[in-house]
């Protein structure tokens, strides 16, 4: 095996995608068409901090090895490109296809009004008739114009019992409108919905509840992380929950799913941008969260998110540590033969009359005070209620980077973190009391960035 010089960096996230050069932000424009998985950035191609943005893209066929192609949209007259979204035209409403593959359409916010009030911000399309490789402007750009304020960051779905497409728009402070079209050109303004608290970014999707696809929700997500629970008509989105959160990390932020994902898959696949990790004397600025599945799970106060990583995590797994049924006092650390800077770690614990139970990861502790029923990392802490006094946490590290996950997912926590280079041990504990390893799976991974020898 050989991996680039480029991604050997010391800070070099190992599984979590990066761009090559320069810096990163908001996930925009995910699709998957044909076997590949496209996602597109917020990128700064010339330095190290935020600036000019253009749409850097990369492509995958698992979700976890990730290759950087061309950029795919660049600032033009209408000004810096912004955030948004993108959807493949299988069926050319929009009478963009020219050849035999389908049309992929993005969305994007044009504009310069945050830095330069003479342009405004409005909604464009740009589309490409070769897989995602080049791409075209609209040449009647823009689609929608200014309606208020920043208005930004255009969520565009399909859907299917109405036969329209439909636009979510944050428009200012806790406003945000959906909008529906015909042909992804022509836009009507269909119902305004209010987010508190959350800002710009939105998404909107459909999941089944508890796996069943005759009774669904839809789910409306802002760039924090809030979101409703509710049911969509085509016209009016109605919340029947208040506003909820799912993850509680310190660094996740602009999450979007991916469309077009095929049937006989029908996962919800969702990815953030990591927020204000730290990369000293590194090439690059900023990562992407692991992918995850979220699903609606019933629960005693309500339906409810739940979030997990992909099941594709497996496909860079190595050497496996394995417990069952282990007594853990506090004076043990069934842990200690083991050191690395990249793992998956799943356990199952009986809390038995443990007051604490955590781990330590290459110093940075990931804890679970029993008493008040708390799980905290890197500052943050989430409310985490035990299931028959167990927990289940699965715990993914990479170089500059932990996420935790609570119960299969009813908590996540995605945090990044600047290790100390020389500590690269695991330690499991448990405080006040004895508890139990019912089961435990630490995974050592390898890079994705490694690639088999020409």
């Amino acid at each position: 095996m050989s991996v680039d010089k480029l991604y050997q960096e010391i800070y070099r996230p190992q599984f979590h995608f990066t761009a090559k050069k320069n810096w990163l932000n908001d996930p925009n424009g995910l699709l998957y068409y044909k076997g590949e998985y496209h996602l597109f950035f917020q990128h700064n191609p010339k330095g190290l901090q935020w600036g000019p943005n253009t749409w850097g893209h990369a492509v995958s066929t698992d979700l976890v090895h990730w290759q950087e192609i061309e950029h795919a949209i660049e600032p033009y007259e209408l000004g810096w490109i912004w955030s948004g979204s993108a959807v493949v035209d299988w069926t050319n409403s929009s009478g963009l296809q020219t050849g035999e593959e389908k049309a992929l359409v993005v969305f994007y916010t044009a504009g310069d009004s945050i830095v330069k009030p003479e342009k405004p911000c409005v909604q464009c399309i740009s589309y490409s008739n070769d897989r995602g490789r080049t791409w075209t402007a609209y040449e009647n750009n823009p689609v929608l114009g200014r309606i208020v304020g920043h208005n930004r960051d255009p969520k565009v779905i399909w859907h299917a019992p109405t036969k329209k497409w439909v636009m979510a728009l944050f428009l200012d402070g806790n406003d945000y409108a959906l909008f529906g079209s015909p042909n992804l050109k022509e836009w009507t303004r269909l119902c305004d919905i209010q987010l508190p608290n959350t800002g710009e970014c939105p998404d909107i999707f459909e999941l089944s509840v508890d796996g069943d696809e005759k009774n669904t929700r839809w789910v409306f997500w802002g760039g924090n992380g809030n979101h409703l629970i509710g049911t969509f008509d085509g016209s009016r989105f109605k919340a029947e929950s208040e506003v909820l959160r799912t993850e509680w990390g310190a660094n996740c932020y602009a999450a979007q799913t991916w469309s077009d994902i095929p049937r006989s898959d029908n996962r919800r696949l969702q990815i953030a941008w990591m927020s204000g990790g730290k990369y000293p004397n590194m090439p690059f600025n900023q990562q992407m969260s692991f992918p995850c599945e979220l699903t609606l799970r019933t629960t005693p106060e309500g339906i409810r998110l739940y979030c997990q990583p992909v099941r594709e995590i497996e496909t860079i797994r190595q050497k496996e540590h394995t417990w069952n049924e282990q007594k853990l006092s506090p004076s043990e650390n069934l842990l200690s033969g083991i050191s690395g800077d990249l793992f998956d770690i799943r356990a199952e614990i009986a809390l038995g009359n443990a007051t604490e139970v955590g781990l330590t990861v290459r110093g940075e502790k990931i804890q679970y005070n029993v008493v008040e029923q708390q799980l905290s990392c890197l500052g943050k802490s989430a409310r985490l209620e035990p299931l028959q006094n167990n927990i289940q946490l699965q715990i993914l590290v990479d170089r500059t980077s932990i996420e935790i996950f609570g119960n299969e997912g009813r908590v996540s926590m995605s945090s990044c973190f600047l290790p100390d280079l020389e500590n690269k041990s695991l330690n499991l504990y448990a405080s006040g009391g004895e508890a139990t390893v019912i089961s435990m799976r630490v995974y050592e991974l390898c890079s994705a960035w490694l690639q088999p020898d020409a």
